[in-house]
């Protein structure tokens, strides 16, 4: 059984069937695989049931993070020129910020799908990408402070 991805054999957890002397004398010494066992075999069937529900969970909350974000406007209220430009820029970690304090969920700056960068007053729907890929785009407002 593999511990470790090896090239030109197999991935990590497959059992794989190779000559003793391969085994031996170069996976075994390595640390890349094991002597497929029932007793090694059910316990890697456990953890692998326990990552599933692991990453169902992580899921789970990243719909319902996605179903708060849906409903809220983000609001930031920014210095801008007359014409509405920007002096400066709201990045990402402006937007992740002013999420945290408006609905009070964590949000990370790694969530958003391309660079965010907006530089005028506007409104724009931004697209994020949370984790265990659950998509979706929030809404985030530019206005100008008076």
């Amino acid at each position: 059984m593999l511990l470790e991805d090896v090239p030109k054999l197999g991935k990590r957890g497959e059992i794989m069937e190779v000559s003793d002397g391969y085994a031996r004398n170069y996976l075994f010494p390595r640390n890349l695989a094991v002597e497929a066992t029932n007793g090694y075999i059910k316990h890697i069937e456990e953890n692998k049931k326990t990552e599933e529900k692991r990453k169902q969970s992580i899921k789970e909350q990243s719909e319902e993070i996605l179903e708060k974000l849906k409903d809220v406007t983000v609001v930031i209220k920014v210095k801008a020129g007359e014409k509405g430009k920007l002096f400066g820029a709201v990045t990402s970690q402006d937007i992740a910020s002013k999420i945290e304090e408006m609905v009070g969920i964590q949000f990370d700056k790694t969530w958003f799908e391309e660079k965010v960068n907006l530089k005028e007053v506007g409104t724009y729907m931004v697209k994020i990408k949370l984790p265990q890929g659950v998509k979706g785009e929030i809404k985030v407002e530019l206005i100008p402070e008076k």
